[in-house]
């Protein structure tokens, strides 16, 4: 790309061909800054995204599609692409051990020195990548699958890769939205460009990924038992969980400061690596006025509850079901809802679905798919959120605006949005209530109370409404973002890694 733009703003499997939460931040924030030219890189799984599902603002002056994951052919560079391997193994297996931003440099200077020989074909079908990826896998877990290994490290260093050979746009700022390989593609701009970066840490990457993995059952691998008393042996988990530890440490190092939603993320983040002093909590904001306008669908009609969000394992959707059949007991004609894209994950769906059909709720749980929130936030009586991981939920905020009590997970933000924070004044009291993990019994019964006692929904309705108006307001978050744009446009350029290697 020859122009430069003001801000070049990553993304990794959300905006602008997936929709949910941050995806509307992203569309929203570009929106809100229309002095200033942005390029959206979008990294995507493979290589055919799907078409858009937002309309590009007229300040995008770019859009760049990566696949993490792109097929590549067989090749025979024997020695020359030796040379290139010999440079590379020792940076990348310690960035993929947790390391960090040396390594990062070290990876990158090395594929800078070998021009013609950093391909995807030579990093990944080469003879002497491969003997690289027997060494790494000898000396880091002998005792696991081989084949889940050389699986798992496809696709850790294809991503990679694939951050690391794609053209780069040029831009006066870097903005990643979450770590893990977009967090890698705005490290390689701050390195090579010597222009500054920003991260915005909805949910924590590497605490997401660590769900993930634990409930990936292929890398599931047999224990010794018993009551041994030898050290535990590193696994496929460990290859998976380190190598996305390094990459945000990488990240964390990189860029100039750490953007997240509410302070109970920096305690994951100091964790992974991130400099204290970088820190820097701005929460989401939304539309107030937009939002409280909207008209209540006046009764007689079935209490209504919805969960708005995809239907993946994270969002735990299950749990969801679990209690629908539990509240049905209490409150006979309630109407349960699922908001939000069902196509995500086919295999998660269709368990859900025949979960659905299981517990005969065909008559009282609808997944609606994508729809346009503000055609059904009037006519629902409570919001529900089992999620196993959130940051800070923008449907909250978007259901408080609107008057409507909500039930969530201890998850993220939740507990500071319906309760308020400790140093909340005036206290303005519970909006809804806050559940454990995965347990819809309790999710039925906060459902229940909301849906059968008038004055507790109105006092929940009335103190999230507040809530949501004092200080989420769209208006002072966007303020934020403009000067912390400013700030760092304003910025000289660092000195570049190819410099300081000289």
């Amino acid at each position: 790309m020859k122009e430069q733009v003001d801000v070049c703003i990553v993304v990794e499997g959300t905006y602008p061909y997936v929709t949910g939460g941050v995806s509307n931040w992203v569309h929203d924030l570009i929106r809100a800054q229309r002095h200033l030219s942005f390029h959206v890189v979008a990294l995507v799984a493979e290589q055919a995204p799907g078409h858009l599902h937002f309309t590009l603002s007229d300040n995008v002056k770019g859009l760049t599609v990566i696949a993490l994951q792109q097929a590549c052919a067989a090749t025979s560079r024997g020695r020359p692409a030796a040379r290139l391997i010999r440079d590379l193994e020792a940076p990348l297996a310690r960035l993929l051990g947790r390391g960090g931003q040396a390594d990062f440099a070290e990876v990158l200077a090395a594929l800078r020195r070998h021009p013609g020989l950093a391909t995807r074909d030579g990093l990944m079908n080469s003879e002497p990548a491969f003997e690289m990826l027997l060494r790494i896998y000898e000396a880091t877990v002998p005792a696991s699958s081989f084949l889940n290994y050389f699986w798992s490290w496809r696709s850790l260093t294809g991503g990679l890769f694939s951050v690391l050979l794609a053209e780069l746009p040029r831009a006066r700022l870097y903005h990643a939205v979450s770590t893990g390989y977009a967090g890698l593609l705005m490290s390689r701009a701050v390195l090579e460009t010597g222009r500054p970066g920003l991260l915005t840490e909805h949910g924590i990457y590497t605490n997401e990924r660590r769900i993930e993995i634990s409930m990936a059952e292929w890398l599931a691998e047999p224990g010794r038992g018993g009551l041994g008393i030898e050290k535990r042996r590193r696994n496929l988990r460990d290859v998976w969980l380190d190598a996305f530890v390094g990459y945000s440490r990488t990240c964390y190092e990189c860029c100039s400061r750490i953007i997240t939603l509410y302070s109970g993320n920096q305690p994951l983040q100091l964790r992974d690596g991130a400099p204290a002093e970088r820190l820097l909590v701005v929460p989401n904001g939304i539309d107030y006025d937009f939002y409280a306008a909207i008209p209540r669908c006046p009764r007689p009609r079935r209490p209504t509850v919805a969960l708005i969000g995809r239907v993946v394992p994270i969002k735990d959707v299950k749990t969801c079901i679990r209690a629908a059949a539990r509240l049905r007991e209490r409150v006979p004609d309630v109407r349960v809802l699922l908001l939000g894209p069902t196509d995500e994950d086919p295999a998660y769906f269709e368990e859900c679905r025949a979960m659905v059909e299981h517990l005969g709720l065909g008559d009282c749980f609808e997944f609606a798919g994508r729809v346009q929130l503000r055609d059904y936030l009037g006519q629902l009586d409570a919001l529900v959120l089992t999620s196993l991981s959130e940051a800070q939920p923008l449907v909250l905020l978007e259901g408080g605006a609107a008057g409507i009590p909500c039930v969530a997970t201890n998850v993220g933000a939740c507990r500071d949005i319906i309760e308020g924070r400790a140093d909340e004044q005036p206290p303005l009291g519970p909006g809804g209530f806050v559940t454990p993990l995965a347990d819809p019994l309790a999710t039925a019964q906060a459902l229940a109370n909301l849906l059968t006692d008038p004055a507790l929904h109105a006092r929940c309705a009335r103190a999230l409404q507040q809530r949501v108006r004092l200080h989420y307001n769209k208006r002072v978050i966007d303020d934020i973002y403009r000067r912390l744009y400013e700030e760092h446009s304003a910025m000289p350029d660092a000195p570049r890694a190819h410099q300081e290697a000289r």
